[in-house]
């Protein structure tokens, strides 16, 4: 069970609360709720994908996993190994653009937001470096 702290007056189910008034959540009825989840039971975290929901504990679609001072504890050693995991493997192979295409044909088309971005993705090909493979070999 959760216990938040609610600083403002609430009303829930009708019934006022004061100020600080603690309330304790079920999360686990919660993360099992048929109407807040397509098959709640099983594992799917690809139920996440394209959505706009930031794992940091600011969207009630998460509590289940934790959120605020009761997040996950190893979330910032997750995000820091992400980055380390996904350098090692961009770095494991070589690049090769998709279909037969020579670097300065690439649209360099720009599409701006936030951040400027590519109009038209880039779309690479991996394979097993050689360098990667003799260091493979060394270490047998």
């Amino acid at each position: 069970m959760e216990w938040a702290s609610l600083p403002l007056i609430f009303i829930i189910l009708g019934n006022g609360n004061g100020i600080a008034t603690n309330h304790i959540v079920n999360v686990w009825a919660v993360g099992r709720d048929k109407e807040c989840w397509d098959d709640p039971f099983s594992f799917n975290p690809e139920r996440f994908l394209g959505s706009n929901i930031d794992y940091k504990g600011q969207h009630f679609e998460l509590i289940p996993f934790g959120a605020g001072r009761n997040m996950c504890a190893g979330l910032p050693l997750g995000h820091r190994m992400l980055h380390l995991v996904l350098g090692s493997l961009i770095h494991q192979f070589d690049w090769e653009l998709e279909n037969p295409i020579k670097p300065n044909s690439i649209d360099m088309s720009e599409r701006m937001g936030v951040t400027v971005g590519k109009l038209e993705a880039l779309k690479a090909v991996p394979t097993k470096s050689v360098a990667s493979k003799q260091d493979l070999s060394q270490n047998i």
